[in-house]
């Protein structure tokens, strides 16, 4: 792999962008109480444009996802490994890796799913060596019941949520092995759905008058490989066992393409599939599951040289323990920007209009990662000017307490400056 050596700040021509930062954008009523990093690079020259706090430490929320695709795009190769197997005269053997595409609605085709289906030989699941625990480190605990915390385990299944669906007199949950109660209530103006702390028991609160399709998704607790073989039960409608130990001879195999899962996890930030893809790196890399360990050796090999030392928690950005620099990201783009197509690479970031920068951004003119807690607003990426100048750029907002909305229009103004004057 080729690293990207950035050089020091130069500032030079580049006196306007200067000027609209410290006049207009810092000054805001949206973001002049918070605290702001800024930087802008231009690859083809090695320079900076532009840098303000670029050194500093920013919570970076789903902009980590970032790190999460630059991870996925150097280790797990052109498909996903789905699981590791061995076909023996009488059993087949099966372990979990980590893909998040397996019974996932999103994804029809299912090789996992049709290998087991068919067998008639003994099913049984090979226990991988995971350290992960079922939640990133950092996470918030009362998250636990909302659709973008996803338990994180070996072997996902359907994304490792239940999807609650009210249409017409329909009421179901899948998978249908858990138990769902429901009450019918004229005042309730949509879906209203919950779960137990630390059950898989759901309830659902509907309208009684709302015949539209309404669909809600709450994580399940996802346990241990008892819990996997119930589940998998209950979908294959056939015994599955569970294995002592892993049999050698085990052999990869793989399902959907990786860009597949990168598009998604980039255009609507999904944070499982952010999580799932580091968790897969480590397995093919270490034949450990380990977010920890697979994050240790991206920073001591391929992310070596970033300018500032960061504390990388999580491939999802939910952890506010994530501490990153601006300049830090601008360095992990320019090495994307020079190692693969800028077709591909365009194509996994959102640009206006669609993902989420459908509402901003409408001239197209950036292809970039959106991050969004509270009291955090970021976004890095590219952005291409109107006289075709690739620049690489991160702003990082941290501790504003205006709306997030209001602080995206500021920096959507901001740059949108850049992209008219060059």
């Amino acid at each position: 792999m080729l690293l990207f050596y950035l050089q020091q700040p130069v500032f030079s021509q580049y006196t306007k962008i200067q000027t609209w930062s410290e006049k207009e954008l810092l000054v805001s009523k949206a973001l002049r109480q918070a605290n702001v990093g800024i930087s802008i690079y231009e690859p083809a020259t090695n320079k900076y444009w532009y840098n303000y706090q670029e050194d500093h430490y920013f919570t970076p929320a789903s902009n980590m996802k970032i790190f999460s695709l630059y991870t996925g795009m150097l280790l797990l190769g052109d498909s996903l490994p789905a699981i590791k197997y061995l076909d023996t005269d009488s059993v087949l053997y099966v372990q979990g890796t980590g893909d998040p595409a397996f019974l996932h609605p999103d994804y029809t085709w299912q090789p996992v799913f049709h290998l087991l289906q068919q067998t008639n030989k003994k099913i049984k699941i090979v226990p991988a060596i995971n350290e992960n625990a079922r939640y990133g480190y950092g996470w918030s605990w009362n998250d636990y019941a909302d659709y973008y915390q996803s338990e994180l385990n070996e072997w996902p299944m359907y994304g490792n949520v239940a999807r609650l669906r009210h249409h017409g007199d329909s009421l179901y949950i899948i998978p249908k092995m858990y138990e769902l109660t429901t009450s019918k209530d004229n005042k309730l103006t949509k879906l209203e759905v919950k779960r137990d702390e630390r059950s898989n028991r759901f309830s659902m609160g509907y309208n009684g008058n709302e015949y539209q399709p309404e669909e809600e998704e709450v994580p399940f607790i996802t346990g241990g490989l008892e819990d996997l073989a119930v589940r998998l039960q209950d979908t294959l409608h056939k015994q599955v066992y569970i294995a002592p130990q892993a049999p050698a001879g085990l052999q990869l195999l793989y399902s959907i393409p990786a860009d597949s899962l990168f598009l998604p996890m980039m255009h609507r930030s999904d944070n499982f599939f952010a999580e799932q893809t580091l968790m897969m790196c480590a397995g093919k890399l270490f034949d450990t599951i380990s977010t920890r360990h697979m994050i240790r050796y991206m920073l001591d090999h391929y992310l070596k040289e970033l300018p500032d030392t960061p504390n990388w928690a999580d491939g999802s950005g939910l952890s506010r323990y994530n501490l990153f620099s601006p300049r830090d990201f601008v360095y992990v783009l320019s090495n994307m920007y020079k190692t693969y197509p800028t077709a591909r690479l365009y194509s996994l970031f959102a640009t206006g209009g669609k993902g989420t920068l459908k509402n901003y951004y409408k001239e197209q003119f950036v292809h970039a990662k959106t991050g969004t807690l509270t009291g955090v607003v970021a976004l890095s990426g590219y952005l291409v000017t109107k006289k075709n100048k690739t620049l690489v750029f991160s702003v990082l907002v941290n501790n504003h307490n205006n709306s997030a909305t209001a602080v995206r229009r500021e920096v959507e103004h901001f740059l949108t400056r850049v992209y008219e004057s060059y």
